[in-house]
């Protein structure tokens, strides 16, 4: 989210917002006056999760691994915590890197929601409420299939510049890419995994990272089994029309269309769509038919478009919203997002959530067209930040001098932003990286998870994106997708986390036996 943000990008602010802050703006401080601590060692500490009746026996290591600049000098000590079976053989255990996204986020929120050992208990759809928070065994962790490595993305957590690092050494597509690829080949020489296999699990803007870094790894010699792509954004372009000037190249009237299903979805969830079908599926499997077919076709054909049919978008268009025909006709068939969110439920005084729409926050002033804070962020922020320090330092004892940054966009918008460039070009688009990765490793599966009421990634651009990948038609098929009642952070919801679970257990057990 915040992520994109676990996570966006998850995170009040939006990776689209960093996007647009110009560089100019912020100078570097002095590279004398950086806080930067003396490395704390490593802790290991050792623990027994019970799942389904069975016993596992695991340890657990926080600590950080140095990576280098470009020229080869220390960079970043990059934080991570990680969870390895005991007794396993290392050249037939799997691990998972997993990372969330931002990018300036920590990997808090799926270390401390997903399928670690632990995971914090939140309201699901609702406010989570102030401290205590409870803390419980994972019963849906991934332990029994693989080791995890979370790690935390350079400046955020405990992770930090020392040395020779300045801020263009990792904020920037390319080389946080490379930072985490360095990370990776140091993690699996010092613990001697080069021969396990291996999976990369990002979340957000992880998931860009991740088809990046797999590109990279493969084409340096580490191997790939699978990667999981959680809540995507692959193709920035996709989305540039929603958000100005944050992104240079124009998306057209595409956002509309690939966001109307998310738009159906919540509108279904809040009982807000006129003659609803009896389940979510039906609805947006309806909406999606829609939006890619006459939708698609009216928003095309812009001022040619003959009254009657105009007439009848309109009013599928209020089908599927739920919003006034009025509206509709003021907004010229294309409704923003962001005012979608704050549209569908202002007669009742409050506003949706971006993260994930079933979380709703009271609207101070009723008239507004944004909003300063996500309900979904308001909901959970605090459960997972007090839950991931307690757990790091009271549980894990790890007690570095630094503060844990949930969240590092501050850090980024003062150094001057982050470059978005890759490959040369201004918009990040990774589908191509993710194609190369695949079509160099014919063996590599992905997984897709996406949550219908996800507004930070929507679910049909991922789709879209990945059924244009331009694969052999054999490769098709070695993309898996799973879809959840849940938003940007999947794992909130718990029948979704039940259900999310069980698919990975199957993607990963038919992954391992090559099918």
């Amino acid at each position: 989210m915040k992520r994109i943000c676990a996570t966006f990008v998850l995170c009040a602010l939006s990776v689209f917002a960093i996007a647009a802050a110009p560089a100019e703006r912020h100078s570097p401080p002095p590279q004398q006056h950086r806080e930067v601590h003396a490395a704390y060692p490593d802790v290991v500490t050792h623990h027994t999760l019970v799942m389904d009746g069975h016993s596992y026996a695991y340890t657990a290591r926080a600590g950080t691994l140095v990576v280098t600049t470009s020229n080869g000098k220390p960079g970043c000590r990059m934080f991570y915590t990680a969870f390895t079976l005991d007794g396993a053989n290392p050249s037939q255990r799997p691990v998972t890197f997993m990372y969330n996204g931002g990018p300036g986020s920590s990997t808090v929120w799926l270390r401390m929601g997903s399928f670690g050992p632990v995971r914090v208990v939140v309201n699901d759809g609702g406010m989570t409420g102030p401290p205590p928070y409870r803390i419980v065994d994972n019963q849906y962790s991934l332990l029994d299939r693989t080791d995890e490595v979370f790690i935390d993305m350079c400046a955020s957590g405990y992770s930090r510049l020392i040395d020779a690092g300045t801020p263009k050494d990792f904020f920037g597509a390319d080389p946080d890419v490379q930072s985490f690829a360095k990370f990776i080949d140091r993690y699996v020489t010092k613990f001697g995994r080069w021969n396990s296999p291996k999976f990369l699990f990002g979340e957000s803007y992880g998931t860009p990272r991740s088809a990046m870094l797999v590109n990279v790894l493969q084409n340096e010699g580490i191997g790939i089994n699978g990667v999981v792509l959680q809540s995507s954004i692959l193709n920035f372009a996709l989305y540039a029309s929603t958000y100005g000037n944050s992104v240079p190249q124009a998306g057209g009237d595409w956002s509309y269309i690939f966001y109307l299903p998310t738009e159906t979805a919540t509108a279904w969830y809040h009982h807000r769509l006129p003659d609803a079908p009896a389940d979510v599926q039906t609805a947006v499997s309806q909406s999606r038919d829609f939006a890619m077919g006459e939708y698609l076709n009216a928003l095309a054909m812009g001022s040619r478009l003959p009254r009657g049919e105009y007439d009848d978008v309109v009013a599928k268009l209020h089908r599927f919203t739920g919003l006034s025909e009025q509206f509709i006709r003021n907004a010229n068939l294309r409704i923003p997002y962001q005012t979608f969110l704050v549209q569908l439920e202002r007669n009742a005084g409050t506003e949706v959530g971006r993260y994930d729409s079933r979380y709703q926050s009271d609207m101070l002033d009723r008239v507004e067209n944004s909003f300063p804070w996500d309900p979904t962020d308001a909901a959970i922020d605090s459960a997972f930040t007090a839950s991931n320090n307690y757990y790091i330092q009271d549980v894990l004892g790890y007690h570095p001098p630094e503060t844990y940054r949930v969240l590092a966009y501050g850090l980024i918008h003062r150094e001057g932003g982050w470059n978005f460039s890759h490959d040369g070009q201004p918009t990040l688009n990774t589908a191509p990286d993710l194609a190369n990765a695949m079509t160099f490793n014919p063996s590599l599966r992905i997984f897709s998870a996406n949550g219908y009421y996800d507004f930070a990634t929507p679910w049909l651009a991922t789709v879209y994106t990945l059924e244009h990948l331009n694969l052999e038609p054999s490769l098709e098929s070695h993309i898996t997708y799973g879809f959840y009642q849940s938003g940007h952070m999947i794992y909130l919801n718990h029948d979704s986390l039940v259900q999310y679970h069980s698919d990975l257990e199957n993607w990963y057990a038919n992954t391992l036996a090559g099918r």
